[in-house]
């Protein structure tokens, strides 16, 4: 018999962070508990210092000091090296952030093309998928423009096909329209979404903008460590 148990894109089972302050332990997340499927995006809604970007990091497998299960597409993380780690992020995961972070030197083009270069693909693959990205977040006339050169809500759009460079099954997104005005912030938001169901991916959004959060597949909140 066929087992056609669907695998979760994360597992998270009962992990926990706790960082150590002048003698005194400081609980971050406290037993968190998640599934996200394929396809599902999820909004993680809570305020700051609730442990949202801790938790997006331990999924991300950015950092250690975690306790408990990380599990991406069914593969324990816990369990490899950390060149393993690294691969199945590459492999695995997106990341935008709340500040595009992209190198000045480099065009619109070559910042999202080297994402796919550093995870082996030829370059004129590369190349093709960076291009194809931009031109659907409305860029297609700003690919050979670098960074200052381009407004905020263009420098997060290139951001965003960065992070979709390589088809990740999930998409990491920490405040990824927080530091935009309310109309790009919808516009970019739009964008994201669209491209991420069109992708077949997964996303996990941390945002405090619960008008968006609400738009999005399911709604978790973070309070003091807890997932609601």
């Amino acid at each position: 018999m066929n087992d056609d148990t669907i695998v979760p894109v994360v597992r998270l089972t009962d992990l926990r962070r706790t960082f150590h302050q002048a003698g005194v332990a400081i609980e971050v997340l406290r037993g968190i508990h998640l599934e996200i499927q394929p396809g599902e995006i999820v909004a993680l809604l809570g305020p700051s210092g609730s442990g949202k970007s801790t938790m997006l990091q331990a999924i991300g497998l950015l950092e250690g000091g975690f306790a408990g299960r990380i599990e991406i597409a069914g593969i324990d993380a816990s369990a490899l090296s950390g060149d393993a780690r690294t691969a199945l992020r590459r492999s695995h995961l997106g990341f935008v952030y709340q500040f595009h972070h992209l190198l000045p030197d480099f065009t619109a083009t070559e910042n999202v093309m080297l994402a796919g270069l550093v995870a082996g693909h030829a370059k004129a693959e590369a190349t093709r998928r960076a291009r194809d990205l931009l031109e659907a977040l409305g860029l297609g006339h700003r690919l050979d423009h670098r960074p200052s050169q381009l407004s905020g809500g263009e420098q997060q759009r290139v951001a965003v096909a960065r992070a979709l460079a390589n088809r990740p099954a999930l998409v990491l997104a920490d405040e990824p329209t927080g530091n935009l005005d309310e109309a790009t912030a919808e516009r970019v938001f739009e964008e994201f979404v669209t491209l991420v169901r069109g992708l077949g991916s997964s996303a996990l959004i941390a945002t405090h903008n619960e008008r968006l959060a609400f738009r999005m597949d399911r709604v978790l909140r973070l309070h003091e460590g807890v997932l609601e």
